[in-house]
C-alpha cells in the first residue's frame, strides 16, 4: 500500500510542478508567455504523469480488492516483485503515450495566430494554432482514451462494488461504517478524476468549448492532487500516527532552542 501511495504522491508532485506555475503566472498577469520547446516539454510530463496517473489508481484499486476480497491470497499474489512490476509499468506506457502524443505535434505547422486560448499546453488547444490536418491525431486520442480512462474506470467501479459486497458482510457495524466512509471519500475522488478526463479528452474539440476545458482542467491538474494526502494519508491511522510524532518532534526542538537561547 505504502509503495503506491509514494508512487501516487510522486505523481501528484509532479503534475502540480508542471502546471501549476505557468498557470499562477496567468491568473496574476491575464497572460502569459511559453516558447514552442517548453510547451511541448509541458505537454510531454503533463499527458504522461495523467496516464501515469490513471493506472496507478487503477492498481491501487485492485490492491485494495485482493487485501478485502481476497486476503488469504494477498500475500501470495501481491509479492514485491509484482508490486514493483505493478508500479513501473504505468510510468512506462504513460510516458510512451506521451511521447507519441508530442512527436505528432512536434511534425505539425503552426501559421498563427500564437495565442493558445488556456493556461496549459493541453492537446486540443495547441491542435487550434496548427494549419496541418490533425484528424489522425483526433482519431488517436479518442481512441487512447477506452484503455487509458474508460477502461480504468470501469475497473475500478467493478473492484469497489465487490468491495463493498464484502464491506456488507461485516458484522460490526462502526467497522461497516469506517469501511464505508473510506471507500465513499476515495470513490468521489476518482469519480471527480475520471468524469473531468471523460469531458475534457472523449469529446471532439470541434464541439467543445474551451471556457468549460478551462473550468473543468483545474479539478484533475490542481483538485485531485490536493485530496489524494486527506483521502489516502490523512485517513491513514498509522500514518496520522507517524505525523503526529513527527510535529511533536519537532515542537519539542523548537521548545528546546528557544530555551537555550534566552539562558544563553
Amino acid at each position: 500500500m505504502y509503495v503506491f501511495l509514494s508512487q501516487l504522491s510522486f505523481s501528484d508532485i509532479l503534475l502540480t510542478s508542471t502546471v501549476t506555475p505557468k498557470m499562477l503566472q496567468v491568473v496574476k498577469d491575464q497572460e502569459g508567455i511559453i516558447n514552442v520547446t517548453d510547451c511541448l516539454v509541458q505537454l510531454f510530463f503533463y499527458s504522461g504523469t495523467t496516464t501515469a496517473e490513471c493506472l496507478l489508481l487503477t492498481v491501487m484499486s485492485y490492491d485494495r480488492y485482493l487485501a478485502i476480497c481476497k486476503p488469504l491470497h494477498y500475500n501470495s499474489i501481491m509479492n514485491i516483485k509484482f508490486c514493483l512490476y505493478l508500479t513501473l509499468w504505468p510510468w512506462l506506457i504513460g510516458f510512451m503515450v506521451a511521447l507519441v502524443l508530442v512527436l505528432f505535434v512536434y511534425s505539425f505547422i503552426f501559421c498563427g495566430p500564437y495565442v493558445m486560448d488556456h493556461y496549459l499546453c493541453d492537446l486540443a488547444p495547441l491542435l487550434q494554432l496548427t494549419c496541418s490536418n490533425h484528424s489522425t491525431l483526433d482519431i488517436l486520442d479518442f481512441i487512447l482514451t477506452i484503455p487509458f480512462i474508460i477502461f480504468p474506470f470501469f475497473f475500478i467501479s467493478f473492484t469497489y462494488i465487490s468491495i463493498c459486497m464484502n464491506i456488507l458482510k461485516i458484522s460490526s457495524t462502526s467497522g461497516r461504517r469506517k469501511a464505508f466512509s473510506t471507500c465513499s471519500s476515495h470513490l468521489i475522488v476518482v469519480s471527480t478524476y475520471y468524469g473531468t478526463l471523460m469531458n475534457v479528452y472523449m469529446v471532439p474539440s470541434d464541439l467543445y468549448s474551451y471556457n468549460i476545458n478551462k473550468i473543468v482542467s483545474p479539478l484533475y491538474t490542481a483538485g485531485t492532487p490536493l485530496l489524494n494526502p486527506i483521502v489516502y494519508s490523512l485517513r491513514n491511522q498509522e500514518i496520522k500516527a507517524a505525523l503526529s510524532k513527527l510535529l511533536s518532534s519537532l515542537f519539542t526542538r523548537r521548545t528546546f532552542g528557544q530555551i537555550m537561547k534566552t539562558n544563553g
